[in-house]
């Protein structure tokens, strides 16, 4: 594991998501990419620390396992 991959493989977040991201992803709840899959884009986006470069390598992680953010 290198600094740029924190431990959060397990939880199935992108590894390379910036360290804000991640802050705001767990302040908020979401632990679990699944979980990601119940909120909406513009609703992850309203939480700070969350950019485009976060929303993109969330949007190809969940593509990757068959799912989508909510519409």
């Amino acid at each position: 594991m290198t600094e740029n991959e924190p431990a959060n493989h397990e939880q199935g977040l992108p590894t390379k998501m910036g360290k804000p991201a991640l802050r705001a992803l767990h302040a908020a709840g979401y632990t679990r990419l699944e979980q990601l899959a119940a909120a909406s884009e513009a609703e992850l986006l309203k939480l700070h620390g969350m950019g485009p470069k976060a929303m993109g390598l969330l949007h190809q992680a969940l593509e990757d396992k068959g799912l989508s953010f909510k519409d």
